[in-house]
């Protein structure tokens, strides 16, 4: 949600450009080079080029505030920070795409990036989902009524497929409902960020964004 290294991209600018604020969100402040950093990890994880672009650019603003606001709930509700396990099994789930540890290294290089800088992009995933599930995911409740309406949507889904062996509703319901639940602190992560968001004063630097 992510991620001091700078850019390979950005190391013959002078510094004022690559340090310039880009965002503030209340007293606190996202710069160009974050916003860069971001893009460059989000390529990596997903597989594709990396485009600093203007929508881009805004996107991965955006994701970021997020963040922000992420992370100021998480001290105001004292959470405690996650170990670098957490971190570890996300980054054991990256590593595996690539069949050595020199072919993660030179992708990693290749986005101008260091391990370092993903680890710690990682680490702070890690603790966003742990939080965003710690905070969001009590109050959701599933009832068999919407459990047993998924299960009927995707038995239509799989007959109509030609699957042969459908699981009964008994096998399905411990998945279904995980679904359903992941659905629901989704959708209450959405109306959370876009509350939030109205009550902070956030404001964009348009030459940032150039």
């Amino acid at each position: 949600m992510r991620l001091a290294a700078l850019l390979v991209c950005a190391l013959a600018a002078p510094a004022e450009i690559v340090d310039r604020i880009a965002v503030s969100v209340g007293n606190q402040v996202i710069t160009e080079a974050q916003i860069i950093e971001e893009l460059r990890v989000t390529a990596f994880l997903n597989h594709e080029e990396v485009q600093i672009t203007t929508q881009r650019k805004r996107e991965a603003a955006d994701r970021l505030i997020e963040q922000v606001l992420l992370k100021r709930d998480m001290e105001f509700s004292h959470y405690p920070p996650q170990p670098d396990a957490a971190a570890g099994k996300l980054e054991e789930q990256v590593r595996s795409h690539y069949p050595s540890a020199q072919a993660y290294a030179q992708d990693v290089t290749k986005y101008g990036l260091t391990e370092e800088t993903l680890r710690r992009h990682l680490l702070w995933q890690a603790a966003m989902l742990s939080y965003l599930e710690y905070r969001f995911a009590p109050s959701v409740q599933i009832s068999d009524t919407e459990i047993r309406q998924y299960y009927d949507k995707k038995r239509q889904e799989w007959e109509e497929d030609g699957v042969e062996q459908i699981p009964t509703i008994e096998d399905s319901r411990a998945d279904i409902e995980k679904i359903l639940t992941q659905q629901r602190v989704d959708q209450a992560v959405d109306r959370w960020l876009g509350d939030t968001r109205t009550q902070v004063d956030i404001v964009f630097r348009k030459e940032a964004f150039q």
